[in-house]
């Protein structure tokens, strides 16, 4: 491992230990909130909140790790032997990332068909771009990142088509009061995983050693803090929303749905 300064360790430490409070505090929100939306939203509230509860568990394993990968001697940090354990950033995102498009789905409340299908297909995209990304992540030359970085795109770039194609027609359908959070819910999720790639490419751009570490670890932290908190809060004002206009037009809705 490179050797880094005190300011690049404290810097990655500190989010890692914010990133880590903020998960926790989002599962207790969204968990304790339930009750506050209809019954038709909870299990969407729910995994939410269970997103979070995996990132928060991980996001301790990681701070851990990283804490026992440099000690300070002398007003210089050292490494310890123990080596960065960075695989708990990916076995985290290959639960996470597919139950944060389903939980998406759940949320436009489908046709119980249309929600299979979707979920299905978007999970299983997901799980593949993750497991395709890995190689690279830990590839020690340029090239082989490119490679599992190009082959990881490939389901990315459904998951786009998916979210802004597969599903438009869906956000026409929301109720008028919602279709706005709805939106931004998918378009910040939209915008949170087009950050991962841009972090991913971080060595492409000239960083190096201590400096690489740095960008890649904050980078990949500020963006799950808006992929899994910031859009779980909006699946909860979604669902609360939603929750309002149906039980204030329930026939409707009933036919509806």
């Amino acid at each position: 491992m490179d050797s880094i300064t005190p300011f690049q360790f404290s810097l990655v430490y500190n989010a890692f230990s914010f990133t880590f409070a903020t998960m926790a505090a989002c599962t207790l929100f969204l968990w304790l909130s339930r009750s506050q939306v209809a019954p038709a939203y909870r299990t969407a509230v729910t995994i939410s909140g269970l997103v979070t509860a995996i990132a928060a568990y991980h996001y301790l394993r990681i701070f851990e790790s990283w804490n026992e990968s440099y000690t300070l001697q002398n007003g210089i940090i050292a490494t310890t032997g123990f080596a960065f354990n960075d695989a708990y950033r990916y076995v985290d995102w290959l639960l996470t990332v597919p139950l944060l498009l389903i939980e998406l789905v759940l949320v436009m409340r489908l046709s119980p068909e249309e929600t299979s299908s979707k979920t299905l297909r978007l999970g299983s995209a997901a799980a593949l771009m993750i497991i395709l990304g890995y190689p690279g992540e830990i590839a020690t030359d340029i090239p082989t990142r490119a490679i599992w970085g190009t082959l990881s795109s490939i389901p990315f770039v459904y998951i786009v088509w998916e979210l802004f194609s597969g599903l438009g027609s869906s956000v026409a359908s929301q109720p008028a009061a919602a279709q706005g959070l709805v939106r931004k819910a998918r378009l910040l999720t939209f915008a949170s995983w087009g950050f991962y790639p841009i972090v991913y490419m971080a060595p492409f751009a000239g960083l190096t050693g201590s400096t690489a570490t740095t960008t890649i670890q904050l980078g990949y932290t500020i963006a799950d803090i808006i992929a899994k908190a910031g859009v779980g809060i909006l699946i909860y004002m979604i669902s609360v929303r939603k929750s309002q206009v149906e039980k204030h037009d329930a026939p409707a809705y009933a036919e509806r749905y």
